[in-house]
């Protein structure tokens, strides 16, 4: 009776050990659950850096610039993106030409804090707003874009930028139709760089981003319309106030977003973007675009932005109406010195 009792008891233990073994198994079998990057981003912008929404104005003028330039140049360090052939042929005095691709690394290699402004320098203020936008989100956040560009420094430079895309070849298209609903609200897209800390996920993508320049970003207006219509290959981003929307008449099939209501918070119509096709915003000038693009690339939409905005399909119509961010050369274009070589 002893032996059987005994033969019982290790078989009951063998069992558990069995069992054991076993489940912890079937644990490792298990794939654990994907972690969901853009998430962990978007909770970081919103909690803790949510310079979209509260980081001021990304833009400078060519006349605030300049008074900075006389009166505190110590304080304020220059950029220019633009090609060296451009560079050569002029430029601000004091800046420092930075291909763009490298713009990210050549900021973290200065002493930032040290300067009242970073100023990113371009053609046309488009390719600077999106830079700044990925430097802010970084926390350089006394980073600022030339507003226009150098464009708005001297005539010499407008004639090769702003005054050769200024066009009201789309006016007789726009129409002024209620705007179409959003998108129900769906997931935030995917991305995948094998981090889990949110400033090592953002880091990540800065340094991708950067990498790619502001090529992917861009779309002409001509590029809109005909592939829109070719087969509806764009979720269109009308980045203005409703009145505006309304009045000056807006693309056809592009929904209204208004700044107003903040619309790229996750509370608000952020989860409304689309995550299947891209993304194509557009504002007056393509620079507050621009900007935005970049805070959405960096969550993972294929956001683009539109060149020139408003300016370069209904310009004499924003000029008639006083539309604010109307490029105006004889107030935008201030014809200050700059100077030339490298």
């Amino acid at each position: 009776m002893k032996n059987i009792r005994k033969r019982l008891l290790w078989i009951g233990m063998l069992g558990v050990v069995l069992l054991t073994l076993m489940s912890g198994c079937a644990h490792l079998g298990q794939k654990p659950e994907p972690v969901n990057e853009a998430q962990i981003l978007l909770d970081f912008f919103e909690n803790e850096r949510d310079y979209l929404h509260t980081g001021g104005s990304f833009v400078i003028t060519a006349q605030n610039l300049r008074i900075n330039m006389l009166t505190r140049p110590e304080k304020q360090y220059l950029i220019d993106v633009r090609s060296p052939e451009a560079f050569a042929k002029g430029h601000i005095a004091g800046s420092v030409h930075v291909d763009i691709t490298d713009v990210y690394n050549h900021v973290k290699g200065i002493d930032a804090d040290a300067y009242e402004n970073i100023v990113l320098i371009c053609f046309a203020g488009q390719a600077t707003g999106y830079l700044t936008s990925l430097l802010r989100a970084a926390g350089y956040e006394n980073t600022v874009s030339l507003k226009y560009g150098i464009s708005s420094w001297s005539h010499v430079f407008a004639e090769d930028s702003w005054l050769k895309n200024i066009s009201s070849q789309r006016q007789a298209e726009f129409v002024h139709t209620p705007s179409p609903p959003k998108n129900a609200p769906g997931p935030l897209p995917r991305i995948n760089t094998g981090k889990t800390d949110p400033e090592e996920i953002l880091e990540a993508r800065l340094e991708t981003l950067f990498a790619e320049g502001f090529g992917p970003v861009m779309i002409g207006h001509c590029c809109l319309f005909n592939d829109f219509y070719a087969n509806g290959g764009y979720y269109i981003v009308n980045y203005w106030a409703p009145d505006l929307y309304r009045k000056q008449g807006h693309v056809p099939g592009a929904v209204n977003y208004p700044p107003g209501s903040q619309p790229f918070r996750s509370e608000n119509d952020l989860l409304t973007l689309s995550t299947d096709i891209p993304n194509v915003i557009y504002c007056f000038t393509g620079q507050t675009s621009a900007y935005v693009a970049g805070y959405l690339r960096i969550l993972g939409y294929d956001a683009r932005s539109l060149l020139f905005g408003a300016n370069a399909m209904i310009y004499d119509r924003m000029r008639q109406n006083n539309v604010p961010n109307t490029f105006l050369p004889d107030s935008e274009i201030m014809n200050y010195e700059y100077v030339t070589g490298q």
